[in-house]
């Protein structure tokens, strides 16, 4: 089964929901990147939660997450946007730990409580939203459902979830955005809180084999939830040699002369994907002529 996203209203338009299949691309994010389990997890929630806040976008707009709790992990930076694309990154990648008292992956530890989570949007026309909140518990996906509260005003139930393999490899990720709308009834609002204290771990419903709209199902009842929308979603990098070749351009004549002295070629990395681009002397020599 491929990667793919949700998006439903249920209990006829009082609550509009998200749920998505990330294995795929959370396996794309390890991969690249060398991920210790810990740090599996921690990256693959945000991809995860960052491919659902990014499907709340339009058109060519996108969004920017940066969790940075001071933890051994270091910095998380998530890039999304509309299309269900996302690329991102951890600071220190092998970070695991022994698994926590609930038998999970200790994510918390790994990320820190001292910090926030902070979203940007480029919603176009030069136009920011930017949103910042304290990290409240770590485990990110109650740090996502505190920022969609206090920070977009948006009474809402994250739920990420991360398996891996024993091998490193990622079994299973997917996750949920639950969203109350104004006017939601009381007995709605009952009905989803006692299915989500009754649930599984998230992690667990995917590595069952449950599709995103049977997740959504599980958790607001079968004949509660109308898909209108589902799309694919996957770890995509907008890097590439041209971009770079223009970023050593802009270094100026002096630096690019001294490269071509020194080292007589260059290498340039992309922190999103691990993605390598040489620079041969020729290339850095043709690159020195366009910064004259």
């Amino acid at each position: 089964m491929s990667d793919y996203l949700v998006k439903a209203l249920a209990f006829d338009g009082e609550v509009r929901a998200y749920a998505v299949r990330s294995t795929e691309t959370v396996g794309e994010g390890q991969r690249r990147h060398h991920t210790w389990p810990t740090a599996s997890a921690a990256l693959g929630r945000s991809l995860t939660a960052t491919a659902m806040l990014g499907a709340m976008l339009k058109g060519d707009q996108k969004l920017t997450v940066k969790i940075d709790g001071g933890g051994p992990i270091g910095l998380i930076l998530v890039d999304g946007n509309a299309k269900g694309e996302v690329r991102g990154y951890v600071t220190n990648p092998q970070v695991h730990f022994d698994l926590n008292e609930h038998g999970k992956l200790d994510v918390r530890r790994a990320v820190g409580t001292e910090g926030t989570l902070s979203v940007v949007k480029d919603i176009g026309m030069r136009d920011y939203f930017t949103g910042q909140v304290p990290i409240v518990s770590g485990e990110l996906g109650e740090d996502f459902t505190y920022y969609l509260f206090n920070s977009e005003q948006v009474p809402s139930s994250v739920g990420v979830g991360v398996l891996v393999n024993p091998d490193n490899s990622i079994l299973a990720a997917g996750g949920f955005i639950i969203q109350l709308m104004p006017g939601a009834k009381d007995e709605t609002i009952t009905k989803i809180e006692q299915r989500l204290s009754e649930i599984p771990p998230i992690s667990k419903l995917i590595e069952k084999g449950l599709t995103p709209e049977e997740l959504l199902e599980e958790i607001c009842g079968k004949d509660n939830v109308k898909v209108i929308e589902n799309m694919p979603i996957s770890f995509t990098c907008t890097c590439s040699k041209e971009r770079f070749s223009n970023a050593i351009i802009s270094l100026g004549q002096a630096e690019i002369e001294d490269i071509i002295n020194t080292d007589g070629q260059a290498e340039a990395e992309c922190h999103f994907c691990n993605e390598k681009y040489l620079f041969t002397k020729d290339e850095l020599e043709t690159l020195l002529k366009e910064a004259k």
